[in-house]
Parts: structure tokens; sequence; C-alpha cells
């Protein structure tokens, strides 16, 4: 493996290594993670590490275990911390930085590059008054999740390894004044650039243009190489924040699509690639409510709620923007960036709404028409991946009352409430009776009827859109449940399941059921915190 770790070599980094407490006017410093007594492995991604060009025996070898739960390093790695900023829960809030999160360098591997970052490895300048370590719970949740929403075709960071370290750490898990011992752990996450919007809105607060510059430009060359044939500094620049909000458009309207809620949407946990990044307090909405948000923080004010994402990006966007002010003469260019970030979102979001419905293209009617059903789904509490997978498995043939009927049977075990279900009733029908006939014009056909290659082509579009599993809360907190007893099935059985999403798998219906009544008020099931 080659290490060319470009981030250090070519950008200005901190003159004072090591983990203490500190302003830094650079933009990295050079940190070690803290060593563990007693690591041992729960986890993998075969997927990633192959993409890593490691062999199963060569990623389970001693070496790469001390290299990744921070006991030591692999040739060519050289740790290190980055600085950012951020607006958190929308106010500046200076300086943050890797506070627990450690990277040990950049690898190149058949011509894609990928930056190697351990996550809970120790105190770093950043860290503030915590300790740098990641419990259990929160480290199995991102590593799932990492690579669950990959599968899903989600835009996001990937995992390599979940390793426990043989210690605890003390944690208040709500904040609540009863922090507690739990175990803990270190993920590995790979991306090909953890650059957030923060790293650029640190220097612009400080008022430091030239460092900006420089790291605009080496962004642009490192992650962005398409855009060194533009010649004119200024396109060039122009393109690339237009390409930022297109990247980020497209990564929120997949969100939409799947229903998760990334619960703390900060400028400082917002990727410059359009990735998601940093799995915190994040949830799945189960009965669709657009104003569920997973993090207890955010209960009050419900900021980074479901049904707000998009308009949180763009909010985000405009951060970033102001934070790149300085370099552009005309404030317009940047006006127009942002609008690329609603063409671009509109457009997916139509693409998504014809797919999750099954059609060839999307018109202004069918807008309508997946907002009415989310309305229904909201009043009458319909789980969101069930109704749209029991949507998929629906055979149409007639827009009338009894195929509407039936319709309406087989989505019976999509709801939470029987009352809320058969109160909303009348209103089903005549939307499954609408959508029927709509299909059928899809297919050419103008008399309310479907034909049955119409109806199989619609249902091939739907499932490649409407997820069968997802990482419901309620899963990842029985495989944390059993992984803190020792039992590490949990965890790889999630993640073989998430590794084909839209497929039916024989024997695992159970991981497709709707949330149990026991999880729908537990901890770690419906409410997170931030430590999470």
């Amino acid at each position: 493996m080659r290490f060319d770790n470009r981030f250090l070599y070519e950008l200005p980094g901190d003159p004072e290594t090591g983990p203490r407490r500190r302003q830094v006017a650079a933009l990295w410093s050079r940190v070690a993670p803290t060593p563990v007594r007693a690591p041992r492995w729960v986890a993998h991604s075969a997927d990633v590490a192959s993409l890593l060009g490691l062999s199963e025996t060569e990623l389970r070898s001693e070496p790469w275990l001390q290299a990744l739960v921070g006991n030591g390093v692999i040739p060519g790695m050289e740790p290190y911390a980055s600085n950012y900023g951020g607006h958190q829960f929308g106010h500046w809030a200076g300086q943050l930085g890797d506070g627990r999160a450690i990277s040990l360098g950049e690898t190149v591997v058949d011509g894609r590059r990928w930056e190697l970052q351990l996550k809970g490895a120790g105190e770093t300048p950043y860290a503030r008054s915590a300790d740098g370590r990641a419990v259990m719970r929160s480290s199995v949740r991102e590593f799932l999740c990492s690579e669950a929403m990959h599968h899903l075709g989600v835009p996001t960071t990937r995992a390599l390894s979940l390793i426990a370290t043989g210690e605890d750490v003390i944690r208040d898990m709500f904040y609540d004044g009863h922090p507690r011992p739990e175990p803990g752990a270190v993920v590995c996450r790979v991306a090909p650039s953890f650059l957030r919007f923060g790293h650029f809105e640190l220097p612009f607060s400080r008022g430091d243009s030239p460092l900006l510059r420089r790291l605009v430009d080496f962004a642009i060359d490192r992650d962005f190489p398409e855009l060194a044939e533009i010649a004119d500094s200024r396109a060039r620049d122009a393109e690339w924040f237009g390409q930022v909000c297109e990247r980020s458009a497209r990564m929120v309207a997949e969100w939409m699509r799947v229903g998760f809620v990334h619960g703390v949407m900060n400028t400082d946990n917002m990727s410059i690639l359009g990735l998601t990044i940093d799995y915190g307090p994040y949830g799945w909405i189960e009965d669709y409510d657009p104003d569920w948000t997973p993090n207890t923080t955010d209960a009050q004010g419900r900021r980074y709620r479901f049904g707000w994402q998009p308009a949180i990006v763009r909010w985000n966007l405009g951060r970033l923007a102001q934070a790149l002010s300085p370099l552009f003469a005309d404030a317009d260019v940047l006006r127009d960036g942002i609008e690329r970030f609603g063409v671009a979102y509109t457009a997916a979001e139509r693409a998504n709404t014809a797919r999750k419905l099954g059609l060839r293209e999307c018109r202004d009617e069918d807008v309508v028409a997946i907002r009415d059903l989310y309305a229904m789904m909201h009043v009458s509490e319909a789980d969101m991946t069930l109704t749209f997978s029991g949507l998929t498995d629906l055979e149409l043939r007639a827009a009338d009352d009894e195929t509407a009927e039936a319709a309406f049977e087989a989505l019976r075990d999509a709801f939470y409430d029987p009352s809320k279900r058969d109160a909303q009733r009348e209103r089903w029908l005549a939307w499954l009776r609408a959508y029927t006939r709509r299909v059928g014009e899809d297919g050419g056909v103008r008399d309310a009827a479907v034909d049955a290659d119409t109806d199989a082509q619609r249902r091939a579009r739907m499932r490649s859109a409407n997820p069968v599993y997802v990482l419901r809360n309620y899963l990842a907190q029985e495989a944390i449940d059993r992984v803190e007893r020792g039992d590490h099935e949990g965890v790889t059985e999630l993640l073989d399941l998430l590794r084909r999403p839209y497929e039916k798998q024989a024997g695992r219906e159970r991981f497709a059921a709707k949330r149990p009544e026991w999880a729908r008020t537990r901890a770690g099931c419906s409410m997170l915190s931030c430590s999470s």
C-alpha cells in the first residue's frame, strides 16, 4: 500500500505535535493515537478491504489490527488530526477540528484515492474537554450505517473495520447526570476526502484569505481533478462551487428517498464531496413523520428534522458561500452556485418520485400524488419503508374498487395504528384507484387498465428505489446489545443483510418487519444523543 499523504505535504501544519488543547492557525496537527490494552476484532467490511487492495488474511493480521485500533502504524502512515470550524445548530462555534478522529494517511489504489481515519482513537488538540474515545454503541451504528448507505446507493463515507478496545469509556448518554462505564471501540472509516465545509469556514472567520485560497486550490486539484482543464481560474472556482452544490443536492435527495435522518447537520458535518459523513444521532423514518428528528439535543427546535433536510443543506451551502466570498469578486457567481443546488435537487426529487412510483417519467401531477401519499402516511401512521415495499409488490390490473380494496388490504401490515388506518380508508382507496390509472397511462393504456407487462416494468423500477431492508433503529440497538454481551454475530448478520437491501432474502423476513412496540420509546431506538 502506497501512502502519499497530500493533505500533510501540500497544506500548512501545526509546528507543535501532540494532543495538548490549543488554538491552531494551520490546517492540521500531528498527533499519535492513544494505545489500548486489549484490542479484538468485532467486524470488517470485505468490500472496503477490496477497494484498498487488502486480502482478508492481510487485513486480519496482527500489524493491521494494531494499526486500525491506534497501537501502531503501517509503513507510510503519518497520523494527524485536521482543523476546521463550523456552524452548530445555526450558530458559529469557532474552532472545532477532529476531536476524536485521527487520520492515518492517504493511499492511492488502482488510481483511486482513499483516506483512512480512525474514530475513537484518543485525544487530539481539538478534543476540547473530551477524551477522544468512542463507545461501542456509537461505533456499531457508524460502522453499519456507513456500509448500509453505500449499498442503498446513497453517497457516503465507508467503514473498513470495527475493533473493541478492551477498555471502558465513561459516558453520560443523555447528559442528565448519570454517567456510566461503557465498552470502547474504534472504527476505521474510509473516504476519498474528509474535507468539510468547516475547513473553509475557519480561515474565513480568521480573515486568513491566503490560507483559504490555498485550501480551495488544493481541494480542486486533489478532489476535483476534472476541473483542471478550465484555464480561467475564476471560471474554475465558480464551477467547483457549483459542483459542490449539486453533489450536496443529490446526496440529500437520496436521504429523502430512503427515509434517512442525519440528526446533526452542522456545517462541520458537511462533506465537500457531497458524501454523508459523521453518523452520530441519525435515524430512519419508520412511521412517516416529516417533523421527526432522532437527536435529543434537537428535540425542542427540531432544526434537523427529516422534512427540513433539503432546506438545511441549502442554508449550509450559504455559509460555505459566505466563507468563500473573499475569493469571488462577483457575489452573483456564488448565488448562481446555490441556484444550481435548487435545480439539481428538484431534478433528483422528480427522478426519485418516478422511481419510487415505478413510472417512466415524473409529471407535475405525480409530484402532487406522492405528496398526497406522504400526507396520508403521516396521518394514518404508516411505515415508510413497508408502504413503498408493499406498493412495489402489488399486482395492478384495473382502477376499480375491487383492485383498490385488494391493494389496501395488502398494505395492512404497514400501519402502526389500526384505528388511524381505518379512519383513512376511503382516502387510501381513492389514491390507489388514481395510482392504478396513472400506471395504465404510463404504459400507454387510456381505459384505466394495466397490462401485465406494464405492471412488471413498474415493479422492476420500484425495486431499484424502494428498499426492503434499512438499518432500522431497533435493529441497530439489538446488534449493540448483543455485541456488548460479547456476541458479534448480530453485527456481521446485519452487515451481510444490508449489502443487498433491495432483495428479499429468504429466512430474514423479521428484518423487514415494522418497529415493535417495545422500541417506540426505548433509548437508542427512538431518540439518541450526540454521544450515540
